[in-house]
């Protein structure tokens, strides 16, 4: 292990590995379009924002949109401000909370564990699949993820039997600040899984006395110093904000099925299985660290067991499921398979290594498979152009496994190539993913859209509503027939749309007439309907997804 020793003491190494991870890292955030749902979402709240000045009530698409917290919003808006508009900027709070996680378990796996568990904590959890992938997507799970890191880190740092009382107190504000921020980021769920965590942590492990440690009352000063303001100004101003944002968003979406998002009770297995590669073959090795992890003082690896286990059983078995729902535990799981390889045999390194040569060899086989998932004919050359980046991240994950087969005998070699190769191939399989992303948004249609726009020009959205395309046109658009998302602040707000077609198809015919030019997008089933009836539009652009018009001849 000598090998393993020197390289995660070599500052000259980790600063090499840390400044190429970050420079790719950060590179791969400009690397594709804004994906609708959430990519197109959250950026367009966040212009919306930053355009109007209005930092307390968030709005999508004009609309008042109490859904979620402010605090990615507000950073993003923050960035848009500083760097102007674009895909890098609409994901760099996201990517910059990826690698907080990675920093934060980095740091405290050396301050509890040790150095080289701070080492390999960093290389489990930034080349995890599933965290490198949201790392880099505009969504709210990975904020609420790294603030929730941060709670936990700062539970484990302040609450080692080596702890000061210095150490003590400042590890506990860093986890009731996190806590905080992660209520900021998506709700109370930034408090209430830490929560039930300590207490299951509590009865588990058998250890009271935690609960005298936690340097409460300066706690929830911090907690409610950052959580208050925005709670109190947001409903000050909208009255109808606490009942929708408590009552429906929390425990409507947790006890029902309003958001349509169930799933099987295994829902979160395969992708928890998918998500921990390339590390997947000294998962259960990681997890017994918590199950043997016994003692009279604090029990570190029991805490970070029981922290993965409530979080996981709590999605499962809730009635809202969603990929991305889960990965708070990754952090936690990444500290634990760094404690299992401080002991970690040749035999089962070769093993976890020749698994991602064998996922490589699948993922090459299937490739020929790859063009039967087009629905259409739009869908196939796209499809097409996937296959060489997919077939990029199965290869890279073929030889990097062989690689690290053959570099059994150092240890640290063979671990640093498992986790570049875990990175590489999945950042492959994201930068291939920009051909679908574009047409999903709709984007090459933006330039002809562009084109048309006029600062008189109303942008109609018909029987459905785009995600991205209003981000990219810097343009609201007029919801017709169909609210989606946004029918709860269109009960507040019932002027700023148009519930029935028919009423569209008049105020559309009236800027026929006259010399107001509307454009609409709209469903091609939407489109197919209007043209038979005669409705006047010229067709800007069209897709198997959507139709474009103009009520207006050529300009």
């Amino acid at each position: 292990m000598s090998a393993l020793h020197d390289t995660a003491k070599s500052r000259a190494f980790i600063w090499m590995l840390a400044i190429g991870f970050c420079l790719l890292w950060l590179y791969g955030l400009d690397a594709r379009v804004l994906v609708p749902t959430d990519e197109g979402r959250y950026a367009e709240m966040a212009r919306e924002m930053f355009s109007t000045g209005d930092w307390i009530t968030t709005r999508l698409n004009g609309i008042k949109y109490f859904e979620k917290p402010p605090l990615q919003i507000w950073m993003t808006a923050l960035t848009f401000k500083l760097f102007g508009l674009g895909e890098w900027q609409a994901r760099l709070w996201t990517g910059l909370c990826g690698l907080i996680g990675v920093a934060a378990v980095a740091y405290t796996g050396r301050k509890v564990f040790g150095q080289r568990v701070g080492f390999d904590a960093a290389l489990v959890l930034g080349s995890c699949v599933l965290w490198a992938m949201l790392g880099h997507i505009n969504t709210l799970d990975m904020g609420l993820s790294a603030m929730m890191t941060l709670a936990l880190c700062g539970l484990l740092v302040a609450q080692r039997d080596a702890a000061s009382a210095t150490e003590r107190r400042n590890g506990m504000l860093v986890c009731w600040a996190g806590m905080a921020l992660a209520v900021m980021s998506k709700g109370l769920i930034g408090a209430v899984l830490p929560g039930a965590v300590l207490v299951v942590y509590t009865f588990v492990a058998r250890d009271w006395s935690i609960w005298k440690r936690l340097h409460m009352g300066l706690g929830l000063l911090v907690f409610f110093a950052i959580t208050t303001p925005w709670f109190v100004l947001v409903s000050l101003q909208n009255p109808e904000f606490p009942q929708f944002f408590f009552i429906h968003e929390h425990f409507q979406r947790f006890t029902s099925k309003i958001h349509h998002r169930a799933g099987p009770i295994y829902y979160f297995v395969p992708l928890l299985l998918l998500g921990m590669v390339p590390w997947l073959g000294v998962l259960a090795q990681g997890l017994w660290q918590g199950v043997r992890n016994r003692g009279t003082g604090f029990q570190a690896e029991k805490m970070l067991l029981v922290w993965a286990g409530f979080i996981f059983f709590f999605f499962s078995i809730s009635s809202s499921k969603l990929p991305s729902y889960i990965l708070p535990i990754f952090p936690a799981l990444a500290l634990l398979v760094a404690c299992y390889l401080r002991q970690v045999s040749q035999r089962v390194l070769v093993g976890n290594a020749a698994l991602l040569v064998v996922l490589g060899i699948i993922g090459l086989a299937l490739l020929n498979r790859m063009p039967l998932l087009a629905k259409n004919e739009v869908d196939l050359p796209l499809y097409l152009a996937y296959m060489p980046w997919a077939a990029a991240g199965a290869a890279i994950a073929v030889c990097g496994g062989v690689l690290a087969i053959l570099a059994r005998r150092h240890t640290a070699r063979s671990l640093v190539l498992i986790a570049v190769t875990g990175f590489l191939a999945g950042q492959c399989l994201m930068f291939g993913h920009d051909g679908l992303g574009r047409y999903a948004a709709g984007y090459n249609m933006v330039a002809a859209v562009k084109a048309e726009l006029t600062p008189q020009t109303r942008l109609f959205a018909v029987n459905r509503y785009e995600q991205s395309l209003p981000f990219y046109l810097e343009r609201t658009t007029t919801l017709v027939g169909h609210a989606d998302e946004m029918d709860f602040g269109l009960s507040q707000q019932p002027e700023l749309w148009i519930p029935d077609v028919e009423v569209f198809v008049k105020q559309w015919k009236e800027g026929y007439a006259g010399t107001v030019r509307d454009i609409a997008i709209m469903r091609p089933d939407t489109y197919a309907d209007l043209k038979q009836r005669g409705v006047p539009m010229r067709v800007i652009g069209s897709d198997p997804r959507r139709v474009i018009v103009s009520n207006q001849p050529h300009p």
